[in-house]
């Protein structure tokens, strides 16, 4: 299950190790530094941070990636809803009527 926290990742800077996938970030964050000749031969990806790929191969990654389908279903969403945006941006031009009423007599 892609969703469960509990499954095993493997990390791209060290094959051997496995890493729970709720703890990754944190792993990737921690082998990079221990890694840096690694991390300069890896790109990560536009559409999910924990994939890290040789750079050779992230064009070949961001054409197949799956994460790819939520970031475009996702602007899709917020292309559409631009008019509503506009409308929301829009500076009113309504105008408080005139009142007759003085509070100081």
């Amino acid at each position: 299950d892609v969703w469960d926290p509990e499954r095993l990742i493997q990390c791209p800077y060290n094959k051997h190790h496995h890493i729970r996938a709720c703890r990754f970030p944190y792993h990737l964050v921690k082998c990079r530094r221990s890694h840096p000749e690694i991390a300069k031969e890896l790109a990560m990806c536009p559409f999910n941070a924990r994939h890290l790929v040789p750079r050779s191969e992230l064009s070949n990654h961001i054409t197949k990636c799956n994460d790819r389908g939520f970031i475009e279903q996702f602007v899709e969403l917020d292309q559409s809803s631009g008019f509503q945006r506009e409308q929301m941006n829009s500076v009113s031009t309504w105008q408080a009527p005139p009142c007759d009423e003085d509070w100081e007599t």
